[in-house]
C-alpha cells in the first residue's frame, strides 16, 4: 500500500511537471488566445465611447457595445482559468463530464499553435455521446499531450497537407473513444507501443514521459490508449473511457498496472 501511494504521489507530480512544460511550450500560442478578447473588448469600449459623445447619444450602440465587452471579458477569462487549473496542483476528482467540451478547450489552447505551423484542423465529434466520469484536467492533459505530439510530428512536413483530425464516438463495448489522428511521418511498426514506454523519446529534447503519462492517466480511468498508423501517412492514437463509472482506482491495481513502475520512477529520480 505504501509502495502504491508513492507511486501515486510521483505520478501526480510528474503530471504536474508535463502540463507546465506543456503549457511553456505553448506560451504564444495562450497570449495569442488572451490577446484577442482583450483587443476587441478595447475596440468595442472605444466604439461606444463615440456613441456617447454623439448629440443625441446612441444609447442602444452604447449598450450593445458594453455587451460585448462583458463577452470579451468573460472569454478571456475563461481562458485563464483553463490555465490555471493545468498549472494548479490538486488532487485528482473525477465528475460527470462531457468529452466534447474537454476537447473545445484544447482546441483553444492549441489554435494559434496549429495556424503557425499551417495545420489544418477538422473535428469528428459525436453529438449524442454520454457523459463519463472523469478528471477534467488530467483529460485535458491527455489530449494536449496528443495534440501537442502531432503538431510536433507535423512540423517537417512539405510534401503533403498538413492535417490534424480529432473524433469522438460511442465504441463497441459501452465505453466512448477519443481519436487524435495526423499526416506525419508516422511510427515505426515495430516500436508502435515503445512509444508509451516511459523514458522512451524520438524527440531531440524529448523526456520520454508524455505519453507514458498519457496512458497511465487512461488506464486509471478504465480506459485504454494505443497508437496505429495512419492512412495515408501518419500516425492515429486513440484511447477510450467507459461510459459509466468503475474506473479501476483501488492502489493495488494502481501499483500493477502503471506504467510508471517503481523502478522507473527510482531511474527518474537518479536522473
Amino acid at each position: 500500500m505504501l509502495a502504491a501511494e508513492s507511486v501515486r504521489e510521483a505520478q501526480a507530480k510528474l503530471a504536474h511537471a508535463n502540463r507546465v512544460m506543456l503549457l511553456g511550450e505553448m506560451v504564444a500560442s495562450i497570449a495569442h488566445e488572451v490577446n484577442q478578447p482583450i483587443s476587441a473588448a478595447v475596440t468595442n469600449a472605444s466604439a461606444g465611447l463615440r456613441w456617447l459623445a454623439m448629440q443625441p447619444p446612441d444609447m442602444e450602440e452604447v449598450r450593445r457595445a458594453l455587451e460585448r465587452i462583458v463577452r470579451d471579458g468573460m472569454r478571456a477569462s475563461d481562458v485563464i482559468a483553463r490555465i490555471r487549473a493545468l498549472v494548479k496542483k490538486a488532487p485528482p476528482r473525477k465528475d460527470s463530464l462531457d468529452v466534447n467540451g474537454t476537447i473545445r478547450e484544447v482546441i483553444v489552447l492549441t489554435s494559434g499553435e496549429l495556424s503557425k505551423n499551417n495545420i489544418k484542423l477538422l473535428t469528428r465529434l459525436s453529438s449524442d455521446l454520454p457523459v463519463v466520469s472523469a478528471d477534467r484536467v488530467q483529460l485535458q492533459q491527455v489530449i494536449l499531450n496528443l495534440f501537442a505530439n502531432a503538431i510536433e510530428a507535423m512540423s517537417g512536413v512539405s510534401d503533403r497537407p498538413r492535417e490534424l483530425i480529432v473524433s469522438s464516438g460511442a465504441g463497441d463495448s459501452n465505453d466512448i473513444f477519443v481519436e487524435v489522428r495526423d499526416s506525419g511521418p508516422g511510427l515505426d511498426p515495430d516500436n508502435s507501443d515503445r512509444v508509451f514506454q516511459s523514458f522512451y523519446t524520438t524527440k531531440p529534447g524529448g523526456m520520454g514521459m508524455g505519453l507514458a503519462l498519457c496512458r497511465s492517466i487512461v488506464t486509471t480511468h478504465g480506459g485504454r490508449l494505443w497508437a496505429m498508423p495512419n492512412d495515408p501517412p501518419g500516425a492515429v492514437f486513440r484511447f477510450t473511457l467507459p461510459i459509466t463509472a468503475g474506473s479501476s482506482t483501488e492502489p493495488r491495481s494502481l501499483a500493477s498496472h502503471h506504467p510508471l513502475s517503481p523502478k522507473s520512477l527510482q531511474n527518474w529520480r537518479r536522473q
